[in-house]
This record gives C-alpha cells, structure tokens and sequence, in this order.
C-alpha cells in the first residue's frame, strides 16, 4: 500500500490535476496537511479534497497546532509528515509513505517497492524537473533529470546553465524524495529518512523510483509560488535560489504599479528560471512523463485502514507536536555535481 503525505496551500485547479497525476500514477492514498485553511480558495480545496475516498485531509488551524504554529514552513512540513507517519504506524504490511509538495507527483514502480525486503525501511526517489517557459500551451510532459559531469560541462560551455551543477541546471532541489514504512522507527525530513540519532538511513536506490517535479513550470506560476512561499514564514533556501528570494521580497515589497511589478517579475523570472527547452531536446537530454495517459491501478485503502488513520490523526489534532519535528544530526561536507548513488537493494533483486 503506497501513501503520500503533503503539507499545501495551491489553487484549486491545481490540487485537482495534482491528486489525479498521483494516483495515476500508482499512489493508493494521499494525507494532505491544508497549511493555511481559512485563506481564499482554501475552504474549496478542502471540499474537493474531502470528498475524494482516496484522500485523507487535515486542516492545521489554530486548533490543530494549539497555539504554536512553528513559524516556519519547512518546520511544519517535517512535523506534519512524521504525525502522519505515525498515524499509519499500523498499517498493513508493505506500507510506504512518501513525503511530497503539492507540486510533485510519485513516478515510480509501485510493483519495486512492493518486492523490496522488509529489512529496507527506507526508499529514495530521483528527481525530475519539468521544463519552465512563460506561457506554455500545455501541462509540460518534458523533464530534465540528474546529469553526469560530461553533460553539464557541455550546457555550461554552452551558455546554457551559469555552472556546471545539477543545483544550477535544476531550479527546484536536487535531492529527490524519500519515503519509509511506517512504524519502522524512522523518521522524515524535507528530503530524507533519519534514525533517532538524527542520521540519514541506507535507502534503496533504482532509476525507476522517480518524482516529478513542476516548479514553476510558467511566469504565472512562477510568480504564484514565490508569492506563496514568501508569505508563508522563514523558509530555508538552497544557498544559490536566495538571492532570487530577496530580490522578490524586495521587489513585492515596493508596491509598484501593476504593469512595472510585472515586467520586473517576468525580468527575474527569464534570468532565473527560464529553460532553454529547444537545446535540451536537441541534445537528448529531456524525459517525456504524462500522467494523464498513466493508469498504475492503485488500490484504494479499504474503509477500515482509512477509519483507523482518520481517527489517529484525529486524537493528535490535540497533542503538542514540536517533538514529531526531525532533522539531520550530520551534513555532508559537498554536493556532488551529479547524482553518485549506492548500490540499492532494487538493484540486487533485479542482480545488477
């Protein structure tokens, strides 16, 4: 059984396309955390959400954090992902839940982590980035994925990307997903799993465990999202997206007449976040993704397993939660310029 928990403040269109993608593609059932429930569109997409078996919703309302609302998003995101983890704590066996934004959709087999052993408690999901131009004449079905250092060289002498990194080619993070199995001790981060001493744990690894990712995939949603993510509290930054942080806050902070904000807006976004799509498909180096042709054949969670997880995220509504909050106890040192791996316990099912 394959879960997602995610903590959202989108639009309604979006959440639609965003629930339909996921299950499409093989989620049986999603926890969604509404992080600001009374803004406008919020009481809409609650509706939708709650009326969708295959999703369980949650509004984090005053009541939900009992008067301390940590300030930051990042904070609320990890806190909201291990309450749901331990939630699902007694879910069948072969449980995973997958911690994803409102903008990603799980893309990978369903049918790897079901045959994984169940010694692994821990799974990581590549990236895949959705190209970005202003004004799209469709939901993009093209992504860019994780390259090796021949190919970023190559982009960087072309004038392609600033650096010769998958942090300056990617917009949104390099550092992909992961998920656990409930009720194995672990918990979640923003990107990884970690044990109680705060240490990332052995995650299996395979290039068919994969998450798409559509950040800010056009000017207007570009705009959207940084607009967002600003008014949500302190957000931690990829060290190279701050500057273009400040600078929006700077710039959203001038109030200007409409038609200047917009020009200066689509001036950041076309230095910032632009790709240039007709090189990268020249070059092969673009996936194609549509979930709107997928059909994985989820399951849906069966009424009982559903009343259980509502009633455990129920009874916690009123308990302190600062102490589901996790995060890495040690760092690295350096990001490698591409994606190195482990050899995954996917990979020796399949005896590579």
């Amino acid at each position: 059984m394959l879960f997602t928990v995610s903590t959202v403040l989108d639009t309604l269109p979006n959440v639609e396309r965003w629930v339909r993608a996921n299950r499409a593609m093989g989620v049986d059932h999603m926890i969604v955390f509404l992080d600001a429930p009374r803004s406008p569109g919020q009481p809409e997409v609650h509706d939708f959400l709650d009326r969708r078996p295959e999703v369980s919703v949650v509004r984090t309302d005053a009541s939900w954090w009992g008067g301390d609302r940590p300030r930051g998003l990042n904070v609320r995101q990890r806190i909201n992902a291990n309450l749901a983890a331990h939630a699902l704590a007694g879910a069948p066996g072969g449980a995973w839940l997958f911690h994803l934004d409102g903008d990603e959709v799980f893309a990978g087999d369903p049918g790897l982590l079901a045959a994984l052993p169940d010694e692994t408690a821990t799974a990581w999901l590549s990236p895949l980035e959705a190209v970005s131009t202003f004004s799209p004449a469709e939901h993009p079905t093209r992504f860019k994925r994780l390259l090796d250092d021949e190919d970023l060289d190559l982009l960087h002498v072309l004038g392609v990307i600033d650096q010769a990194t998958n942090q300056s080619y990617f917009h949104g993070h390099v550092l992909g997903r992961s998920g656990i199995r409930p009720g194995s001790g672990l918990r979640l981060t923003l990107h990884e799993a970690v044990d109680a001493d705060g240490q990332v744990a052995a995650r299996a690894e395979d290039p068919a465990l994969r998450v798409l990712h559509y950040d800010s995939i056009s000017g207007e949603e570009f705009v959207r999202k940084w607009r967002a993510m600003l008014a949500a509290g302190p957000v931690k930054y990829r060290p190279d997206r701050a500057p273009t942080a400040r600078a929006l806050h700077a710039l959203i902070g001038k109030d200007l007449p409409p038609e200047t904000a917009d020009r200066y807006l689509r001036r950041i976004y076309d230095r910032t976040t632009a790709d240039d799509v007709e090189t990268l498909d020249d070059l092969g180096l673009l996936e194609r993704v549509d979930p709107a042709t997928a059909d994985h054949g989820p399951s849906r969670v069966t009424d009982d397993v559903r009343a259980q997880l509502e009633r455990s995220l129920a009874e916690l509504a009123g308990a302190p939660k600062r102490d589901f909050h996790a995060d890495r106890a040690r760092r690295p040192a350096a990001t490698p310029r591409r994606s190195t791996g482990v050899r995954s316990a996917v990979s020796r099912l399949r005896g590579h």
